[in-house]
Parts: structure tokens; sequence; C-alpha cells
């Protein structure tokens, strides 16, 4: 499938059937800390940026089939970008919500929600997971590089005017970069925001994969739990912490059906791996976590010849070595 990947196993949502609404990255930032790598072309407007017949017929096609259905705890709607860039997102929407009861998920780096067709297209879905990294502008340009004409302050705006109006669970998520959007002055002007907003959650985090700029340097786990502690003393909201388990010389994956090694389930499963990998980098243990194919050094042998060909490259950051 071109849009459906997955499930994958989320910490924060169990398994989680992920719905891609772009082929490519769509984004009105350019984050340092990006997993999907930099944003070749900032954009502002909604419009149609992929088919909406498409996604959903890829949605019919994965709830008609109730053994797969039943293996996934939510569905996710996401992008390689900004999913409410693309206007047929509540379309999208609202047709899951038709097909299955399964809880629906959307993640958005909420800088769209002061327009009121989005906000409205929101209100269907059961959790709603939007970002904001920065209260300072001098922060929030350095982490998160906006497109000309995106406004801090609007964003502010349109995340406490939709907490307030949005029934369903909403979780902020906030992540730090060193020595770019952590120092107290950050946090003070975070909470001084974020104290009028209706949240459920506020999900704390850093630069653990793989980032668009390699500038971009986790901060170390003791001073985000120290931070933790700051909100949730002063917001009383709970507080979830990290603490458990387009490159330009990438080359384009081929497709599913390309894919030979003799078994056609076992090639089923790699194409879903190399799909996967278009999305996210990720370790050998994530990806045995998500596949069970007998351990990451099975998941190594197994992508052993798509590294030797350039199809797959390694990546070292931290202490892991990263597929992307």
């Amino acid at each position: 499938m071109k849009f459906i990947f997955g499930p994958v196993n989320s910490r924060r949502l169990g398994r989680s059937l992920g719905i891609d609404l772009f082929s490519d990255k769509i984004c009105n930032l350019n984050c340092i800390y990006c997993e999907v790598g930099a944003t070749a072309s900032l954009v502002r407007q909604r419009a149609l940026y992929t088919s909406t017949h498409a996604i959903i017929e890829e949605i019919n096609v994965f709830c008609a089939d109730p053994r797969r259905l039943d293996s996934v705890d939510v569905l996710t709607i996401t992008a390689k970008g900004e999913p409410t860039l693309h206007r047929g997102l509540g379309e999208i929407l609202r047709h899951v919500k038709r097909v299955t009861d399964k809880p629906v998920v959307v993640l958005t780096n909420g800088t769209t929600l002061m327009a009121p067709d989005v906000r409205q297209e929101l209100m269907v879905a059961d959790i709603v997971m939007p970002s904001l990294d920065s209260a300072r502008i001098e922060s929030f340009y350095k982490v998160d590089r906006p497109a000309a004409g995106i406004d801090l302050q609007e964003i502010i705006r349109g995340l406490t005017l939709f907490s307030h109006q949005y029934r369903g669970r909403l979780h902020l998520e906030i992540l730090f970069v060193q020595n770019c959007n952590d120092s107290y002055q950050d946090i003070e002007a975070l909470l001084a925001v974020i104290k009028p907003m209706r949240l459920d959650r506020i999900q704390l985090n850093t630069v653990i994969r793989p980032p668009a700029d390699f500038s971009a340097r986790p901060v170390s786990s003791d001073k985000l739990a120290e931070i933790g502690k700051i909100f949730h003393e002063t917001l009383a909201v709970p507080i979830d912490l990290p603490f458990a388990p387009t490159d330009q010389g990438a080359r384009t994956l081929p497709p599913a059906d390309s894919i030979k090694t003799g078994s056609s389930s076992l090639d089923e499963t790699l194409g879903e791996i190399l799909q996967m990998l278009q999305r996210r980098p990720c370790t050998a243990a994530d990806i045995n976590r998500t596949f069970h194919l007998g351990g990451p050094d099975k998941i190594e042998q197994l992508l052993e010849p798509f590294v030797n060909s350039g199809v797959l490259q390694l990546q070292d950051h931290g202490n892991e070595r990263y597929y992307q």
C-alpha cells in the first residue's frame, strides 16, 4: 500500500496503523529535529496534495479484513509533513469513523488550528496530538524554521481556542533540543501560554532518531525529567517522558512487488519494512518489535542486501544504529 503502513508499536498508542496522507514531504515547518528529513519546499496553503479517493480505497481494503483490523489498537492520521494541509483530511476522518470503531488519532504540528475549517474537521477524531516546541520567537525560529508568514502568537491562539472547543482527548507534545529551546526562559514562556489550555496530557520529548539537521542534539534524561517535574507541579497535567523503549543522497525505494526472497509472505513483510523506513529511521530492534522476525540479528541479515545495494543507509545516532 502507498499510504497505509504498519501497524507499528507506539509507546503512546499501542499497535498503531499509520495513514500517511502524502507521498512526499509537504510541510510549513522545516524542524531541525525532523526524522523524515529536511523540507524541500515550504508551503502554507491547504490543497489536495494527494488523491483522497486513493487513500480511502486503501483504508477500505485494510478494514475489510477483520484479522488485520483486530491487530491494531488505533488508526493514526499522519504525514510526511503536516497532515492538516491536505484538504481531504475531513473526508478521510469521517470515512474512517464510518468503517471502524477503532479510535482515530491525528498527529499535527498545531500550526493551522486558527483556521475554522481545520478545527471543525478535527472534531471527529478521538485523540489529537498537536505540537508546540516554543513560546519564544527566537527559539521557535531556531527549532521549527517556519515558512514565511507563520505567526507564533497565532499558533498559540489557535491551540488555545481548539483546546476549549474540542471534546476528544488532547495530548500536547513538546520536543526539546539542546541549547535551542531548553532554557529556563523557554520553559517559563511555555508554562505561561499552556496554562490557559485544556489538555489531557503533555508529552515531553527530545531528539532520539537521526534528525534532519545533525546539529540538533538531545537534552539529557535528567534535564528532561526536571522539566517534566516543573510542568507537572505547575500545570497539574499528566506528563509523559520518553524513557522507554527526502535526503539528497537517498535512493528511491523499490516497490514492494519488486522485492523477491522466495517467500511471498516474507516478500510482503520486507516491502512493509521498507515503506516504514521511508517515514522514519528505525533500529533493528525497532523493526523486530513491529514485525517479530526472530530478533535484531535476523533483521540485520534480511536488510543487509538493501544496505549493500544502497537502497538503505545506516546512520549512527547516539548509541544506536538506524536504518533509513
